[in-house]
């Protein structure tokens, strides 16, 4: 209940009332289950939201979203008012104005951020890598930011760790090693992100968290409500989830110093999630948000079963303090709640020890920072009702929530799938494989030309050969006839040289005779016919 510039939280021998100037300070609300939590987150929420100051919680149980319902008198507030020193006249219920958001895409206004903006550190925290395949993540992370390929949802991721893969042996001497092994891996671990509704909450639009820095028309600042009902069963997205979004907030909000009221109030329930196996180097970064984050005007608010469940470091931060009943069955529970009782400013009244094992529903320790910033001393009190409803909203309330946020609904609802880094690695894919193809046929065809050109050579040569051997063949052809005209006309010759010598023979007969017979003639007066002609012919050797 918010009264000037005080919360009403509880009432003890006097009330408890955290200062909003000492909001920012932190603050722890611990207790066993069933001790009160929800209620007392109750109070703070709606009390913040009627100053001016938007809140931020995750409804684990479901029951958060009663804000969004104005209460109702019962038969048990009627008995608690008379402590309280309230009359039923005095009481007034009303509802917070809320915004519901999931990340999973169902009731409510969807959450997602990309990849990028969960970075290689958290996302190696939420796979659970080793230290080896988150150095391959870093590499994958920098190969992506030097080529321009945005990181948005997880087959941007997928496809970029294949890409590096497959390229390994270009960037190792620039990156690093990048091993298959580490690449599969991690492959492997996305396919567990994926299953836990992760291909949902990377992407775009991106949430733009200075949406939830928002206030009514009345000036009331909004109660933004995760839907983490499902949520919860996937530990390592809400861990990673609300881990981002106080690193963000750390990131994006400028110095204020000590404001007379917070900026925005986070509400990190089931905080011991956000602890369990945490590296050292995240949980030094968390230690340096809250540490640091004050400044920003931002007050985070842890709600565990124990004190315990948060590291030492991150629990001296937290000043205000609401410390709900604590069972202590085991050695280790009892230390645990000696632990808690110490950290409080001792009450001569009442042994704090005792108390905090004896303590109903709706009683707790309580302290918070005075006007100088120090802890009081711990009173046992009642933590007051909230003026919403106790349990879960009904379907008809959360459905006019719903319907409110239509402005929200139109700018979140529609998931957006811009160019990145799939659809780079993708194109550039298809484009090695058409240049692949083109090249095949441009090999292909080569060889069909060069085999063309050697079956054309041959052709040629082999038509060389037969014209080279129907040359032989004409000049042998030529040479037969040539040296048969040759024989031709030798014999022709030889004819004539015979005719010739038959013709000579012939004549030299006819000259002989002829001769023969003019001596014959001439011999035969002194010889006688007969003794001259053979005389005649024996000198001329002429036959008879």
């Amino acid at each position: 209940m918010l009264i000037n510039d005080k919360i009403w939280v509880a009432q003890g021998e006097v009330p408890c009332c955290l200062l909003l100037n000492q909001a920012n300070r932190h603050g722890l609300i611990a207790g066993a289950t069933g001790t009160g939590k929800t209620v007392t987150l109750k109070v703070l929420a709606e009390s913040f939201s009627d100053a001016g100051v938007p809140v931020f919680m995750a409804d684990v149980k479901g029951d958060v979203t009663g804000m969004a319902q104005a209460g109702a008198m019962s038969d048990g507030l009627r008995k608690r008012l008379g402590y309280f020193n309230l009359t039923e006249e005095e009481v007034r219920f009303y509802s917070a104005p809320c915004r519901i958001w999931d990340m999973l895409g169902d009731a409510g206004c969807p959450v997602r951020i990309t990849i990028s903006d969960m970075g290689p550190v958290l996302l190696s925290r939420l796979l659970g890598l080793t230290d080896v395949q988150q150095g391959v993540l870093n590499v994958v992370f920098r190969v992506a930011d030097d080529q321009g390929m945005l990181l948005l949802d997880l087959k941007d991721l997928r496809a970029m760790l294949t890409y590096v893969a497959d390229h390994a042996k270009d960037y190792e001497t620039t990156y690093g090693r990048v091993s298959s092994q580490s690449v599969g891996a991690i492959q492997r671990a996305l396919l567990a992100i994926e299953d836990q509704g992760g291909d949902i909450f990377f992407g775009e639009p991106d949430l733009d968290i200075t949406d939830w820095f928002t206030c009514d028309e009345d000036g009331r600042g909004y109660v933004n409500i995760l839907n983490a009902a499902k949520l919860i069963q996937m530990p390592q997205i809400y861990a990673m989830f609300l881990l981002w979004m106080l690193s963000t907030l750390f990131e994006v909000l400028p110095e204020v110093g000590d404001p007379d009221k917070p900026r925005f109030v986070f509400f990190f329930d089931e905080a011991h999630l956000l602890f369990d196996g945490m590296p050292k180097q995240l949980n030094d970064k968390i230690v340096q948000v809250v540490k640091l984050i004050r400044s920003k005007g931002v007050g985070v608010y842890f709600i565990t079963q124990s004190p315990s469940d948060i590291p030492d470091e991150v629990l001296a931060q937290l000043s205000n303090r609401v410390q709900h009943g604590l069972r202590a069955y085991t050695p280790a529970e009892q230390k645990a709640v000696k632990a808690a009782a110490a950290s409080f400013r001792t009450n001569p009244a009442f042994d704090t020890v005792e108390a905090l094992q004896d303590l109903g529903t709706g009683e707790a320790l309580v302290s918070f920072l005075d006007d100088e910033g120090r802890p009081s001393i711990v009173q046992r009190a009642r933590v007051i009702f909230p003026a919403c409803r106790m349990a879960a909203a009904d379907d008809d309330a959360i459905a006019q929530v719903l319907a409110s946020q239509s402005e929200l609904a139109e700018k979140y609802g529609v998931t957006i799938d811009r160019e990145s880094a799939y659809e780079k690695i993708n194109d550039a894919r298809e484009a090695e494989q058409a240049n692949a193809e083109l090249a095949a046929e441009r090999a292909a065809f080569e060889k069909e030309r060069a085999a063309f050109e050697a079956q054309r050579a041959r052709e040629a040569a082999r038509a060389e050969r037969e014209r080279e051997k129907a040359e032989e063949q004409r000049l042998r052809q030529l040479e037969r006839e040539a040296e048969a005209a040759r024989k031709r006309q030798e014999q022709a010759m030889a004819r004539a040289e015979r005719e010739r010598q038959k013709e000579e023979e012939r004549r030299q007969r006819e000259r002989q005779k002829a001769m023969s017979d003019v001596a014959g003639a001439l011999l035969t007066p002194v010889f006688g016919k007969t003794t001259g002609r053979r005389i005649a012919r024996g000198l001329f050797g002429t036959k008879r």
